[in-house]
């Protein structure tokens, strides 16, 4: 067979379903072998980088490798910075880039560039095939490689005569493979530092949502008895109505739950990757000497303010499995939970209290926390919603509180503007009978806003909210608190966003009341295709904010 055939075949043995990308002229005998597959969808999209971040969010949530594809050069430039996302937010992607043929690599040539040293830094893996007899080899790798803890990129560059060879070759079947489980004598020391301290606290990080993680992670929280902070990446993982929940960290060095880790003898970490949050913002006390068990499915980051006490590294379900045995055999039962969750009761309400503030505001331009709960009470329990960066995400990792893990993806570790909307396309392709919004900024928005084509050619329910402030209003927030109020100019102009839907031949809305967005949001999930709801957001609140978090006082 051809040699481009093999690789569709290895694809296809991989359990691909689909692959997201803008082809050109060097990926041609691949696409056409892709075009005979009766199991792979190709997703032709708008924008190379959009595509990286539809198979960014489909691996994110399916835990299978998201598949992207781009020709050589600047569809490879194009990728990058959805790769680096995927990458950073231990998202599993395999990317396939076109190459010119091997007879031109070595000199100066139309596009051609070193792309493999291009995406060295932003990936777990790169790899050209120089011979189409390391086809099957190369492709089980780059799927063993992305989906193995903790999940990441790799990327496969096929150059055009290689993918032209006559082979004869079968695929490599996948085999599963198992993590190691956790060290008994870890297990143990973890153990008689939980029992030795006094104010113990879980802080629950981006890998606690993956797989059976979060189930384990209930269990031990129940028989510990002990609070749980979550960071943006890991909402979901202890429902936030759970009398153990203290929400949301990463906003203010006020809020109440970093007051609760001030107050804390011990940080059990759980899943926690330190690019979401840096380690000094919350271990401050006593010079960051804070007692730390790390819990996770790699050893810990060095890091002066991260120094554990204790070590877990295995599969994190299966450690806490054995965490969670083992305390049930040192402890009777009948003496679990260890600690009493009332001593936590008066944080969660007070917090509570905050979180519920200005829910019922009927105030026009509307006040992001207006604009969250009624979100809430639209999506169901199990329904996604993906956060673009901008002020408004930290609206929505403080406010949009989650009962089931991976229904809230927040792009926290490469923070990249333009995420959100692709991504909610491949969120949509992954569970299409649920419902899939977007919370974007007018600037966010515009970044990937050709992709609304691909939504409306495929007929795909997604439902955009842009918040219309008409400026970078998250930089605005960030030199107002730094610099005395002042800010340089960001100010843009936006285009009217009901004509901009229609001119992509989809629906959408301005609403010009705040009891306006409940019934756009109902009729847009209503919608064959993408729907847009523009929202004139009052940011105003941004420095309110900022000055409760600052005045915030020990509350246990």
């Amino acid at each position: 067979m051809k040699a481009s055939d093999l690789f569709v075949k290895c694809l296809e043995e991989e359990g691909v379903e689909r692959i997201f990308g803008v082809p050109g002229e060097e990926n041609a005998d691949f696409m056409i072998s892709l075009k005979k597959s009766k199991k792979i969808e190709f997703v032709l999209c708008r924008h190379e980088q959009a595509a990286a971040f539809m198979a960014d969010v489909y691996g994110r949530l399916t835990g299978k490798a998201g598949v992207c594809l781009s020709t050589l050069g600047p569809g490879v430039t194009n990728l990058m910075t959805g790769l680096a996302d995927a990458n950073m937010d231990r998202s599993p992607v395999v990317a396939i880039i076109g190459q010119g043929s091997t007879n031109r690599l070595h000199k100066e040539s139309h596009q051609i560039m070193d792309s493999i040293s291009m995406v060295y830094p932003i990936s777990k893996w790169a790899q050209t095939i120089l011979s189409s007899q390391n086809i099957t080899e190369v492709i089980r790798k780059a799927f063993k490689v992305a989906e193995t803890e903790k999940p990441g990129v790799t990327v496969i560059e096929f150059p055009e005569d290689i993918a032209k060879d006559e082979i004869n070759d079968e695929p490599i079947k996948p085999v599963l493979t198992r993590r190691p489980a956790a060290d008994n004598r870890a297990i143990e020391a973890a153990l008689d530092l939980i029992l030795a301290s006094k104010n113990p606290i879980i802080l629950a990080g981006n890998g606690t949502i993956r797989k059976r993680a979060s189930n384990r992670l209930r269990v031990l929280v129940e028989n510990l008895g002990i609070g749980v902070i979550n960071t943006f990446m890991g909402k979901g993982s202890v429902s936030f109505k759970d009398k153990h929940s203290l929400f949301t960290i990463g906003l203010g060095s006020g809020d109440y739950n970093n007051l609760a880790i001030d107050e804390s003898d011990l940080v059990i970490a759980v899943g926690y990757d330190l690019v979401e949050y840096s380690p000094s913002a919350w271990n401050r006390i006593e010079g960051g000497k804070k007692k730390i068990i790390h819990i996770d499915y790699m050893p810990a980051e060095v890091d002066k303010d991260y120094l554990p006490n204790v070590e877990i590294i295995a599969d994190l379900a299966g450690a806490l499995y054995q965490l969670n045995k083992a305390l049930l055999k040192r402890v009777q039962k009948n003496k679990v939970p260890l600690y009493d969750i009332k001593s936590r009761e008066q944080a969660r309400t007070q917090m509570l209290d905050h979180l519920n503030k200005n829910n019922e505001d009927d105030a026009f331009p509307m006040k992001p926390q207006r604009i969250l709960s009624d979100v809430r009470k639209i999506m169901n329990k199990d329904d996604i919603l993906l956060s673009d960066v901008g002020a408004h995400k930290m609206w929505v990792a403080r406010e949009y509180n989650c009962i089931e893990p991976n229904t809230c993806l927040i792009s926290n570790g490469f923070c990249t503007m333009g995420f959100a909307l692709p991504g909610s396309i491949g969120a949509k392709m992954a569970f299409p009978d649920k419902k899939v919004l977007s919370i974007n900024g007018d600037a966010g928005f515009l970044m990937n806003v050709q992709d609304l084509e691909t939504a409306v050619r495929k007929k795909i329910n997604v439902v955009a909210i842009v918040w219309l402030d008409g400026e970078y209003g998250l930089i605005k927030w960030k030199q107002q608190v730094h610099f005395g109020g002042e800010h340089s100019d960001l100010e843009f102009q936006n285009p009217n966003f009901e004509a901009l839907a229609k001119s992509f031949g989809m629906w959408g809305k301005e609403i010009h009341s705040a009891n306006d967005l409940i019934p756009s949001l109902q009729e847009a999930f209503k919608q064959k295709g993408p729907a847009i709801i523009g929202i004139p957001v009052d940011y105003s609140e941004n420095m309110k904010l900022t000055k409760h978090l600052g005045k915030v006082s020990a509350i246990i």
